[in-house]
Parts: structure tokens; sequence; C-alpha cells
């Protein structure tokens, strides 16, 4: 750590959890781990091979000891993020990848651990999605953890640190044993090194409302004990040792983002609707149960994404039936929501570790993912209906089926989901027979044939994130041409208007649930193109009930139809901000830039 004292020192990183926080430093270093790799003879390989079983017995005695000893019952509630870390200690193919090292290699157990997860790693980070991609660090974690009980012992774990007064934990990354054991009455915020929003981290700050920052590179070699420092949640800023002026404004900020916090949480509960009348449902998009506080403290109707990729990430075998209706259930059970969506399996083979036997592909984003992997791996896929099918007796439950690109693949899907209720049916197993099915537009072929694919199912959800860069043919995380990601081109709005039209022409409601529908400048489109609902992270539900209820539908459908008129999509942008400057003066500012 440098000895350097900095003052007034700006470093940027990414915003997890929103909301603004000054404290005093608690460095969380546990100082690196100096590792031996050597050669063993043949007479050795049993020892290392106890010696690494050992470990993983000892690591997932403490993770258990960790969990009883959880009292908070907010912290509670994350604490079976946990199981994760346990389920892959316990996965046979992890384990047995370390010991057929030791054998095949000859080498002692911290190298041949350091050897394997090495190689996990390097396919995580190969992995395009932000979410998928950071559960590669649930391994990181796992390592960590195998590597000081075997080079140290089990006196591995953070205890709970004496936090004096509300302090801000800073570290290199924190694991979800780590996050739990600390004292979260004690800290007011969070920066890490490494991670991104979508790290357990990032989670559970949200989920807690404690202001995070993350992926801050080096801050754990800038800063020491009782630095003071500034946590910006919102803009990813972190300052360390500000002067007194950049105190007061932040100070100001902080006190104006609560005053209008405060005020967003009376519009939360109110009716999601224009001054005219027209009804747009604001619903969430979430990935764990653990959110389902937030949703409801935030106002939404009802889950407009859930997503499961989670639940198959990290372990050898496949998830069954009942793993998938245990957590379903939990969901349908829940008695203030007036639907939740299920998307199904949104993934490649070649995002998970699994007993599939995937090819290799050069472009896996457009390849053998979705629903294209679920019809040729059908086991996979009836285990996951059935369980979402199981639940629905319980609750509003539908079925979302992700990159439809043809009437065939609905057809299949329908034909299936069909045998699994007549499977239960012979069981004997409640189920909603009534369950609605429903699609993403997300591919601009499903677009194009939006009227014929309206026929078969009982609703659409547009995913702009994919329709978008699929549309454009751009890839919006390519620094090279993200510029050219734009939601209000021309062709874009096209594409969404035929999907809203071809639906309602066949009496089928149609919602929005990408990025777009977070964003209150988009709004006024939304609601003009006549969308039904809307879906988008818990925290964004606020604000765009109070632009929705700020505008009139009449007005809407009428800017829309200036937006198309217009050739480029930075006039059009330029429109519709200079309409919600004037008809939102307080939160559309003329300076800002999106």
């Amino acid at each position: 750590m440098s000895d350097e004292l900095f003052i007034n020192k700006y470093l940027k990183g990414t915003g997890a959890s929103s909301g603004i926080t000054a404290g005093k430093v608690y460095l969380l270093d546990r100082g690196a781990i100096s590792i031996t790799k050597s050669t063993i003879r043949e007479t050795q390989v049993e020892r290392e091979i106890h010696r690494f079983k050992n470990a993983i017995q000892a690591a997932i005695d403490e993770l258990g000891g960790i969990q009883e000893k959880v009292l908070d019952d907010d912290v509670k509630k994350h604490a079976f993020i946990i199981d994760a870390h346990m389920m892959i200690l316990q996965d046979d193919f992890f384990s047995h990848s370390v010991v057929d090292a030791i054998k095949e290699e000859k080498i002692n157990a911290e190298w041949a651990l350091d050897m394997v997860t090495s190689k996990f790693l390097v396919s995580f980070e190969k992995v395009e999605d932000p979410y998928l991609r950071e559960r590669g660090q649930d391994i990181k974690h796992i390592y960590d953890r195998l590597m000081r009980i075997l080079v140290k012992g089990t006196k591995s774990d953070i205890e709970k640190r004496n936090v004096k007064g509300k302090s801000i934990i800073i570290a290199h990354d924190l694991s979800p044993a780590d996050t739990i054991q600390l004292n979260l009455n004690k800290i007011s915020g969070f920066v890490t090194d490494v991670g991104g929003r979508t790290s357990h981290t990032s989670i559970v700050a949200r989920a807690l409302e404690i202001p995070a920052v993350v992926g801050v590179s080096n801050i754990t070699s800038l800063v020491k004990n009782n630095d003071t420092i500034i946590v910006d949640g919102d803009e990813g800023i972190v300052i360390i040792n500000p002067t007194q002026e950049v105190q007061k404004d932040y100070i100001a900020k902080q006190l104006h983002l609560r005053s209008q916090r405060k005020e967003l949480l009376k519009v939360a509960h109110l009716k999601s609707e224009t001054k005219d009348g027209f009804k747009l449902k604001a619903g969430a998009n979430i990935e764990l149960l653990a959110e389902m506080d937030i949703v409801e403290k935030y106002g939404a109707q009802g889950i407009g994404l859930y997503r499961t990729e989670y639940i198959y990430l990290s372990r050898k075998d496949l998830p069954t039936e009942m793993d998938h209706y245990h957590i379903y259930r939990k969901l349908a059970e829940n008695k203030t929501l007036e639907y939740i969506t299920i998307r199904t399996l949104d993934i490649g083979g070649d995002k998970f570790v699994s007993a599939i036997d995937i090819p290799k592909e050069i472009n896996p984003a457009m390849g053998l993912r979705a629903i294209r992997l679920c019809l040729r791996e059908l086991p996979l896929f009836k285990a996951q209906l059935m369980g979402i099918l199981r639940a629905s007796a319980y609750g509003p439950l539908r079925i979302m089926i992700p990159m439809i690109s043809g009437l065939d693949e609905v057809r299949k899907t329908k034909a299936i989901i069909a045998e699994c209720m007549d499977e239960l049916r012979h069981k004997k197993i409640s189920y909603n027979k009534d369950i609605k099915i429903g699609i993403m537009i997300e591919v601009p072929a499903a677009c194009m044939i939006s009227d014929k694919l309206a026929q078969e199912v009982d609703f659409f959800s547009i995913g702009t994130n994919d329709l978008i860069q699929y549309t454009l043919a751009i890839d919006r995380v390519n620094e090279y041409v993200s510029y050219l990601y734009e939601p209000l081109h021309p062709a874009v709005i096209r594409l969404i208007k035929k999907a809203v039209d071809d639906a309602h022409a066949h009496k089928i409601d149609i919602a929005l649930c990408g990025e777009m529908a977070g964003e209150p400048l988009y709004i006024p489109v939304l609601l003009g193109l006549g969308l039904d609902e809307i879906s988008m992270n818990p925290y964004s539900i606020p604000r765009a009930k109070k632009v929705i209820r700020g505008l009139e539908q009449d007005y809407c459908r009428e800017l829309v139809e200036e937006i198309m008129k217009k050739d480029s999509p930075g006039e059009a942008k330029t429109l519709l901000r200079s309409e919600m400057v004037r008809m939102f003066p307080k939160d559309f500012a003329k300076s800002n830039e999106d």
C-alpha cells in the first residue's frame, strides 16, 4: 500500500448500488496467499488427495457455520447465496477435476487446485453476458477459501469485525460469506477493486440499500484505514480524502437524492396510469428470490422477467424438476403481485458446467442457445417446464420462451408443454390448466412475422437489448461500435410498432422488458406505441410511474408520429429530450446527457 497521502483523488468504477455516503475507510485486506508448487512421488499422491478432501469438508463446515450464526433477519434473507458455494464444493465434477490433476500430474494439492481453477475461470471470462460472467467469481471465492485452508489452516474467515461508527468497507473483493459476516448495521458503503453490478456484493448492497461502487481497479492500494472517502453509487465515483468544499457539495447532493427518493416512494404504490386514463403496467426484472422485498417496496405490479439462468450455473448435475418447483413455488406464493413471468433457460451450453455434450461454436451468441438448446435437450427443458407448471397451482405464473425466430419453435414448445400437462394430469398433480404462454420478441425475424406468432401465444414481451443489437448489427459492449446502439433508430421503432400493432390486432398483450423500459426519457415513446406493460430494475419503477402519471397518451401518440418522421436517431432524441425538459423541468435538466 502506498504511503502517499491523496487529497481529493477521484476514481471511477461501476455504480453497483444507488446512493451517496461519506465515512472512514475500513480496509479489509487479507494479503496475498503464497502457494508452493511442487511435484510429488507416487507414494505421496494419496496424502495430497486426503489433504484436498479435508479442505473441501472444512470449507463446507465453515460456510454452514457462517449461515447458522446469521441472526439479522434482513441479512438472513441473503444467506442462501452461500448455498451456491456449498453446492460447488460438494459437486463431484469440481473435486474430481482436482483429484485427477493430483494423480495424473503428480503435483501437490495447492498446485492442482490452482491449475483446475485457472481453466474454469478462462471459460467464464469468454462468456458475453455480464451476469453469467460474474458467476466466475464464485469459483474464485471458493478457490480462495480452499487455498487459505490448505496453506494456513481453518482459521481463515472474516470474523465479526469491530467496525467503529459508520464505516465504508474497502476490499479487493467480497464473497457472499464475507458480506454476511460483516456487521452491516455499522457499514454505510462498499467499494471493491473488482466485480460488476451482478456480483453478490452488488446484489446484497442493492437489497439492503447500501451505496456501493465496484470495479475500481486498485483502490485497496491507494487508501489506508481511517482515510475519509465519498462513495457515489449512482455515478460510480469514489473520492479519497475530499476537501471540505467537495464534501459540502456531496452532502447537498446526498440530501437532494434522499428528498427525491422520499418523493418517488410516495409515487411507488400509486396507479401506473396516464392523465387521460391509459393504464401501462409497471413490472420488475429480477433474478433472485431475495429481491422480492425490493419488488414490493418499489411498487411493481408484477414480475415481467424472472431470469432462471442462475439455477443452472456452476453445477455438474442439471437442476431437477423439484429444484425448479421449489424456487418457482416461493415466487408464486407472493400474494401482492398480479403476474410472475418465468423466462425459460436463456443461455447456451458453453455457459455452464454440465453433462450436456455441446459442440464448440465460433459465435455462441447466435448459435445453440435459449429455445434452440432446450428443443435439442428435451430432458433439461421438460424438467424446467414441469417445475413451472407444478408451481403454477400456487400463484399467477406465466411461461415466457426466449429467442423465438419462427413458428415451428413455438408449436414444438407448446406441444412439449402439453406433454408435461398430460404427465402431471396422469400423476394427479395440480397445475394451472390455463397458464399463459408467451414469447420474447428479440430477433428481427420474430417482428416481421409477429402477426403469425400472435395467433399462437397469449402474450409478447419485447427484449430491446438483443433486438437493437441484432437489428443494427452491433455489439453494445464493443467500444468501437457501441455509439451505434440507438433505441430511437427508425428501424427499431418501426419493428416495435409492428409487433405492438400485430399483438393488439389479435387481442393479446405486449410488454417490453429491455433496458429501454427503465430509462424515463423513453417512457413517452413506449406510451405512444401503445404497449400494455413495461418491466425494469425495481428501483426504476417509481420514477417511471411519475413520468407515466404526468403524461397523456394522446399526446404521446402524436409525439411518436413526429419521432418516426425524423431521419436519424440523433434528431429523434433531440426532439424527445426537448419535450421532456419542457414537461418535467426538474427531472430532465437541459445539460443532461444520456
